[in-house]
């Protein structure tokens, strides 16, 4: 008796075309989401990048798994329809945006923004910087993410970690404290990472009380969504030069050019390009292999974030 084939869905002939080999038994087609599918039944959806108003499309399709390649899948929770799941790309992403995110750490901390206006003024000019050896660092909504960011701040020779999360737990060993305690962990923070997923207690989690808590000089970088941090707050903190900060996500995307964070003193923005370097494409093909196989064998996928069905 045959068994009938796993169908994947690939968002593109690129993607499709530069993939890896498939094991037997799939049969791979490509489904943008830009029309109808065609057909009533796909096992596993590989979605487009962003995009999230055209997965309306999944209705009428019956699927055992959507997958994004995204960590953060807030703009996801109200479009996919019922009868789905959803699992998010951890493990694509963690490596090349814990890498951006010692890049900001490490500009902030060494005053890179000032000496690269110097170097375009040709002004040779020199102060002294914080540095990160002997800091103390704050990473807020500690998982896999902040988990990758401690393990590259290990060589720097800094003087403490401090990881919070929304509630105390154990994470690879490595003591997290909740949330009830932020503010007076923050009394002697150094440098402020922020990673917390986007959710409805999260928008403006890093709001105006906890950014007075932190010290004079200290060094605020968002790496997670835009909304986690309350931008006017942190504006005002910037224009009175209390606080430093760098940006990778702001409120909205693409940030406007009249907005006034371009023009924030002690301030580095990046263009949400955090998870986009050629590391990407390896771990995201190793994450549809893998979620390939347990679907092949009738196991449960990976990162689960969200069961409709």
């Amino acid at each position: 008796m045959s068994t009938a084939p796993l169908t994947v869905s690939f968002p593109s002939e690129e993607l499709l075309a530069s993939f890896p080999p498939l094991p037997d038994g799939v049969e791979p087609i490509v489904w943008d989401l830009g029309a109808d599918a065609g057909r009533a039944s796909i096992d596993l959806v590989l979605l487009p990048f962003g995009r999230p108003d055209i997965h309306r499309r999944l209705e009428g399709v019956r699927t055992r798994l959507v997958q994004t390649q995204a960590i953060g899948w807030d703009h996801l929770a109200d479009v996919i329809p019922a009868g789905h799941r959803l699992a998010n790309g951890a493990t694509i992403q963690e490596t090349a945006t814990a890498e951006l995110t010692l890049a900001l750490v490490l500009a902030g901390q060494r005053d890179l923004a000032w000496h690269l206006g110097n170097q375009a003024r040709g002004h040779w000019g020199a102060r002294s910087a914080p540095g990160l050896a002997d800091r103390r660092v704050l990473i807020l909504g500690y998982g896999g993410l902040g988990f990758e960011i401690e393990r590259r701040l290990g060589a720097f020779d800094i003087a403490e970690v401090v990881r919070v999360a929304r509630s105390a737990k154990t994470h690879r060993g490595l003591e997290v404290h909740g949330l009830d305690r932020l503010h007076e962990l923050l009394a002697d923070v150094d440098v402020l990472i922020v990673t917390a997923a986007l959710n409805p207690t999260s928008v403006g989690l890093v709001d105006a009380d906890v950014l007075a808590a932190l010290p004079d000089g200290a060094l605020v970088v968002n790496v997670a969504r835009g909304r986690v941090v309350d931008q006017a707050a942190l504006l005002a903190e910037l224009t009175a030069g209390r606080l430093r900060a760098a940006l990778d996500v702001t409120d909205p995307e693409p940030l406007p050019a009249e907005h006034p964070l371009w023009r924030a003193p002690g301030l580095i923005i990046t263009p949400h390009v955090g998870g986009d370097t050629a590391a990407l494409a390896p771990r995201r093909e190793a994450l549809y292999l893998r979620q390939i196989g347990h679907l092949l064998a009738g196991r449960e996928p990976e990162n689960v974030v969200l069961d409709r069905r």
